[in-house]
């Protein structure tokens, strides 16, 4: 007979209350996809592993599956994220972005995962270490895991060359339903004016290279961060109900 029994790494994105001592945990596993399981009798005082399914943590977890809810039977803290960053309330608001971005992403994943779960997951827990360890600051952090959690979603924005004809750039408009950065041509109702540093702070947001995202201004980040905001709602289709606590400077 077969085993129901699965191991697995997992980011825990969120928690909530089920009955009178028990916890549905929704996690982002490294090979599953996105899992929802119920950890029986996590609120009780005398549980054994409650403290290591709390939000923001990589936790190492064995699960029973089950029909429509899988069962957590084993948990082990990998990395406790959580601790660090709910202790700042810029770094929770940030984190309670990504790990909800996260769970939108992975909605759709099912019982088996997509090939791209491992890579959201490996996304999820290096920005969760970066703002953790205090990196990067933590809108930089936020804005970077936007991006780039879109991108492994197949909506990867265009910082460079013309979204629309693919015309040599940088350019110097931004039009975030047509996909990112417009030449004049391809410019039309909707675009935003964006300076030539703002638009270079957005790459190498998307790229990864924290060299020129630490050197940047505030007035840079604080125009890319709207835009990444809006291009995160509009692929999305939903606005984050976490992006709205997010202070900006």
């Amino acid at each position: 007979m077969t085993s129901r029994l699965y191991r697995d790494e997992a980011i825990i994105l969120r928690t909530y209350k089920l009955g009178e001592a028990d916890r549905i945990i929704v996690m982002l596993t490294r090979h599953h996809g996105q899992v929802r399981a119920v950890a029986k009798g996590v609120r009780r005082t005398t549980s054994r592993f409650g403290a290591r399914l709390e939000p923001f943590s990589m936790t190492d977890v064995q699960l029973h599956a089950g029909r429509s809810l899988d069962v957590v039977t084993q948990a082990e803290i990998i990395d406790p994220f959580g601790r660090a960053v709910s202790a700042d309330y810029a770094m929770f608001t940030c984190a309670s972005t990504m790990v909800e971005t996260a769970e939108r992403l992975s909605a759709d994943d099912g019982d088996l995962g997509t090939e791209a779960s491992p890579q959201q997951y490996l996304l999820l827990a290096g920005a969760l270490a970066a703002m953790s360890h205090r990196r990067h600051a933590p809108g930089l952090i936020l804005d970077s895991y936007l991006l780039r959690a879109l991108a492994l979603g197949g909506w990867a924005p265009s910082c460079y060359d013309c979204a629309r004809c693919g015309a040599p750039g940088p350019h110097r408009a931004f039009h975030v339903q047509a996909g990112g950065a417009v030449c004049e041509s391809c410019r039309s109702a909707g675009a935003v004016e964006v300076e030539p540093a703002t638009m270079a702070l957005l790459g190498a947001l998307l790229s990864g290279d924290w060299a020129v995202a630490d050197a940047s201004g505030q007035r840079e980040r604080s125009q890319a961060s709207g835009l990444v905001s809006a291009y995160t709602t509009w692929y999305l289709e939903r606005r984050l109900r976490s992006l709205a606590l997010v202070e900006r400077a």
